[in-house]
């Protein structure tokens, strides 16, 4: 599942231009830095979006979970087993690939499952997402605007950039005031991406794709 960065970074792609402007219509020579998808994650449309998600898709949730559990109970012991295969004198790639295929097979075929009961959480999730984030550009031009910035990076861009230099929470702050509530249901014939136009199908945040834990081994 596409994690919820690169969500938001594909929702903030999809206009370009936007993050060009909000640089030109600074007045005041300055430099600052901003993360656009902690903005997002931060704001109270999200935050009411997931707990409403949450509640919603409560039962479904609850499944997969149980589920992931029974699944990870059913993998220890064959990957237990191969361990001790791996481990044994003589042991080889060639000896244990059955081993390692079968668990490997049974992990895709779990978290195939855990997909299926999530699907419905995590098409409202990146129906949430997309709304919000197609807001993401004006936010940011009315916070760059508001505090005269003339360059802003994302943090991992600076160097060092003292706190009062983020301006994160003034783009969450013009996000809230921009979309203050969002729609945790899609249109039937919705799909992810066409507000964006071709923004990921999912975000990552919310508990909406719990996969099984066990990693199967790959040989040796």
């Amino acid at each position: 599942m596409t994690n919820f960065k690169h969500l938001l970074l594909a929702a903030a792609l999809v206009t370009p231009g936007a993050f060009t402007a909000a640089t030109a219509t600074a007045q005041v020579a300055g430099i600052a830095v901003g993360d656009p998808e902690a903005a997002v994650a931060n704001s109270k449309a999200w935050a009411t979006a997931r707990t409403q998600i949450q509640t919603t898709y409560k039962a479904q949730l609850d499944q997969a979970n149980t589920r992931r559990q029974a699944i990870t109970t059913e993998l220890q012991p064959l990957v237990a087993a191969y361990q001790k295969a791996a481990a044994a004198p003589g042991a080889t790639e060639a000896s244990l690939r059955t081993q390692a295929q079968a668990i490997q097979t049974r992990e895709q075929t779990a978290n195939a499952e855990l997909q299926r009961l999530t699907a419905p959480a995590s098409r409202a999730q990146a129906y949430a997402i997309e709304q919000i984030s197609a807001k993401l550009p004006d936010a940011v031009n009315g916070a760059v605007r508001a505090k005269n910035v003339s360059l802003l990076l994302r943090p991992n861009a600076a160097l060092f950039a003292q706190p009062t230099t983020d301006i994160t929470s003034a783009i969450t702050a013009e996000l809230d005031r921009l979309v203050p509530t969002v729609g945790i249901t899609p249109p039937a014939n919705w799909q992810p991406g066409q507000q964006g136009e071709g923004a990921p199908a999912a975000a990552a945040t919310a508990p909406a794709a719990p996969a099984a834990t066990t990693r199967a081994p790959t040989g040796r």
